[in-house]
């Protein structure tokens, strides 16, 4: 459990009476009441802006989905035409993850000394100008240069967005709010998968517009993130108490009792955090369980997803089909869409707990009875896909909250980091572990990965459901 600073404790949840009384308890989509004069920082109405630093954080998800679902299309044009070899192809496909892990970990690090808002900027201007060159790469290992750019300035979002996002929005919309952060990976990933199914039908350089492409979304949230302005609480972390009170007075309203709300972060200006607090007393259980959680919802999703036609002829289907993809791909965007809903009706736990168990259960038949009839094996995998599409939701909403202020941005660009260490490592046991051992022992090993997850947020998830943040 989370120790007393990382976490406020939440007012009591509502009760049906409280819903009778006031109808926007039950339905957190019905329109709030007029901010008023004892409104805390926390509890403010849901207004334009919180909306908007959400929807400028969508960019990072969205490209990450988009970067990713692109690069594989297009280096079935690419690799003949640079004659590249396996080892090329394969350090092309992982070169945004590396990029995501290195990024994620250093500008999270430096979020939290430096602050949030400058970064939140320069990491879109080098991903836009990175998409840019790379129509005009002449050899691999430009282009190698050029992905790993990409994915550091994917990765720095990762840390930036949804700590951003977290530290202004009310606590009661941060974890639908944050959740549609993944919501727009899976929207991002089945956009690249369609137009670049199209595009690359073209032939020639078609893969150049296809790789610039990717430039449109960044320009376009680099433009709108001009006048963001910074993170309240990282400036009352650092004793910036005035500037702290002109952004909430601006951005989130004049009616709020901002001495109440900076007297709940008085702790974070009392001492400056070090990095290796995540692994301290206060913070280890947290920092191991986000670490695990997340780890063990990316191994099974990245390595099976990456060869999906592979797995979907195991089970007897035709791997090779459009028609196949395109149906997995409609319910991972509607697993996201439902996933939503889930992470407002689920406490956090409940939701953790529950989806791994799904997820072990639709997918251990694979392992059990591989040569089951396919309408048998189908299903299941669409079970899996849809509640891993779901489940995923939860990898912007926890990370935030299980950190303070002084540490959030690192704690969550530690996260996302070693997240895609777990991505990468899957993606390349898998074709080893399908070539030493078969197809049933791969899928009771990625199981046993599910399993594990499951048990791990039975002993140590906290509960952050509402939860306000110091």
């Amino acid at each position: 459990m989370p120790d007393d600073r990382t976490l406020t404790p939440a007012a009591d949840p509502p009760t049906a009476e409280s819903a009778a009384a006031d109808p926007s308890v039950a339905d957190p989509s019905a329109t709030p009441a007029r901010a008023t004069a004892t409104d805390t920082f926390d509890d403010v109405p849901l207004n334009r802006f919180h909306l908007k630093i959400t929807a400028l954080t969508f960019g990072a998800n969205f490209s990450d989905g988009y970067q990713l679902g692109i690069i594989g299309i297009a280096l079935t044009a690419i690799a003949p035409q640079m004659h590249l070899g396996s080892m090329w192809q394969g350090l092309m496909g992982a070169s945004a993850l590396i990029g995501v892990f290195a990024g994620s970990i250093v500008i999270g690090w430096a979020a939290d000394r430096i602050g949030r808002q400058r970064l939140y900027m320069l990491d879109f201007l080098l991903i836009a100008v990175a998409s840019v060159l790379q129509f005009f790469v002449t050899g691999p290992t430009e282009l190698l240069v050029l992905r790993l750019l990409i994915g550091f300035g994917i990765g720095a979002d990762y840390a930036l967005g949804p700590t951003l996002v977290a530290e202004f929005v009310p606590r009661r919309y941060r974890g639908g709010l944050l959740a549609s952060l993944t919501c727009l990976w899976t929207v991002g990933y089945i956009a690249a998968f369609f137009f670049g199914t199209y595009l690359i039908g073209l032939g020639g350089d078609s893969w150049r517009w296809l790789l610039a492409s990717s430039a449109v979304p960044a320009i376009a949230v680099l433009l709108m993130r001009l006048g963001t302005p910074e993170s309240p609480r990282w400036l009352l972390s650092k004793g910036r108490t005035e500037e702290a009170r002109q952004v909430i007075t601006r951005f989130v309203g004049s009616h709020i009792d901002f001495e109440a709300f900076a007297a709940q972060q008085q702790h974070t200006t009392e001492r400056r955090a070090s990095y290796r607090e995540l692994f301290g007393a206060a913070h280890w259980r947290n920092t191991a369980f986000g670490v695990l959680f997340y780890n063990c919802q990316v191994i099974p999703y990245f390595a099976i997803y990456t060869f999906l036609p592979l797995v979907l002829v195991k089970i007897q289907l035709d791997g090779s089909g459009f028609l196949s993809e395109a149906l997995l791909n409609s319910f991972l965007l509607l697993g996201g869409v439902v996933g939503l809903w889930l992470v407002a009706k689920l406490t956090r736990r409940r939701l953790t707990v529950g989806s791994f168990v799904v997820l072990a259960l639709s997918l251990a038949p694979m392992g059990l009875w591989p040569d089951a009839p396919a309408a048998l094996l189908f299903p299941l995998f669409l079970v899996f896909t849809f509640t891993m599409s779901a489940a995923t939701n939860l990898d912007q909403v926890y990370p935030p909250e299980l950190f303070p202020t002084e540490l959030r941005s690192s704690g969550v660009g530690l996260l996302n980091g070693m997240s895609r260490v777990g991505s990468a490592v899957g993606t390349f046991l898998l074709p080893i572990s399908l070539g030493s051992f078969g197809f049933a022992p791969t899928m009771m090993a990625l199981t046993g990965v599910l399993v594990f997850g499951a048990v791990i947020s039975v002993l140590w998830a906290p509960e952050t459901s509402g939860a306000a943040l110091d």
